[in-house]
């Protein structure tokens, strides 16, 4: 570990060697990559020089209690001692973490994809819950949320719902939302009031660039028709509704929520893109070995990932082992416990991988 600092550091004293000379300064398209490269590293170099300051002055400190102080000195020192080396521990800590390879996704916007599963009516419900449970938390960020395209039922519930979520750090938070989520409750239609299980599948996609997925014109097709939804006098009256299929991979995207042609038809294509990235991800993910396989989970959307359980007022995450009350509380959108949760998990993991 302290190797790669050590060449962190030293790359980061090129760089600022490297941007000073006048062949680099004269050319804005290498000053800007230099730069960026820079930025890049300048957090850990700063975090690795404290440490590396706060170690010196341990070590300095440790020294002073065998040149024969005073008992009361001794006690400050020791002190001292105590409280520098839980600052050395946390940066260590912070070091460790700061080493661990960053998701190109991270900070991108994305698109989330709500299904009913098993449960029928029930589950459409839920699925609306779900809805409005990401609607709120997006909300509670500063986030902007825009629906691209439902399907509802007459009970108010949803089949599908396909909507955007835009927003710094959406993916990185948003993705530990991926698969099954299941629901412990007695339906609204439910005369005998058995409890009922029911399930929706969650689907989050980083919104990909069109630097990162090229879709060429010959490999789709659009079709345009009138929308069938909520809308008002624009509905059933304009063709405004865009579906656009992939021909090569049968991937099919609508949206008809916008009353214009031109916004459905971004939107869709927006979707595509989505859609195309993380189907090549998860063919990336697919060759991976094995014993990877094993220490990160498949990833598959099958697993049941969190449990909704109302009778109890707890819901449960299955991969975190963590039980939550107050699940009023959560579905108003309250997720961030569960989230940190999931991101600390991951955080051992990846630095297990590392051999950090």
């Amino acid at each position: 570990m302290f190797n790669r600092l050590e060449s962190i550091e030293k790359r980061y004293e090129e760089l600022n060697e490297l941007i000073a000379q006048q062949e680099v300064s004269s050319n804005p398209a290498r000053l800007q990559s230099l730069a960026q490269e820079q930025a890049s590293l300048e957090n850990i170099v700063a975090k690795y020089r404290e440490y590396k300051a706060v170690s010196k002055t341990l070590q300095e400190t440790q020294i002073m209690l065998d040149d024969g102080l005073e008992p009361e000195m001794i006690a400050l020192v020791k002190d001292e001692i105590s409280n520098l080396k839980k600052r050395q521990e946390s940066i260590f800590h912070d070091l460790r973490l700061s080493l661990i390879p960053k998701d190109a996704n991270q900070d991108k916007d994305v698109i989330v994809e709500i299904r009913a599963g098993t449960g029928g009516g029930e589950a459409s419900l839920f699925a609306a819950d779900l809805f409005r449970m990401y609607s709120r938390y997006a909300q509670s960020k500063g986030w902007q949320v825009d629906i691209i395209d439902c399907s509802e039922t007459e009970l108010g519930g949803f089949k599908e719902i396909i909507f955007e979520i835009k927003g710094k750090g959406a993916f990185s938070r948003l993705k530990y939302e991926r698969g099954v989520h299941r629901v412990q409750r007695v339906p609204v239609t439910e005369a005998s009031g058995r409890i009922h299980t029911s399930t929706a599948t969650v689907a989050v996609l980083p919104e990909a660039e069109d630097v990162e997925i090229a879709i060429k014109p010959e490999d789709i097709r659009m079709d345009f028709f009138r929308s069938g939804g909520a809308g008002g006098q624009n509905v059933n009256k304009v063709t405004t509704a865009v579906r656009i299929t992939h021909l090569p991979t049968g991937i099919v995207t609508t949206c008809q929520d916008e009353r214009s042609q031109l916004r459905n038809r971004m939107k869709a294509m927006a979707v595509l893109r989505a859609r195309l990235l993380d189907k090549e991800q998860r063919k990336q993910f697919e060759e991976i070995t094995e014993e990877r396989r094993s220490q990160i989970g498949s990833g598959e959307r099958a697993e049941k990932i969190r449990t909704y359980n109302f009778p109890q007022d707890r819901v449960t995450d299955h991969r975190a082992g963590l039980t939550l009350h107050n699940l009023p509380r959560i579905l108003d959108g309250e997720l961030d416990e569960l989230i940190e949760a999931l991101a600390a998990e991951e955080q051992v993991k990846q630095l297990e991988r590392a051999q950090l």
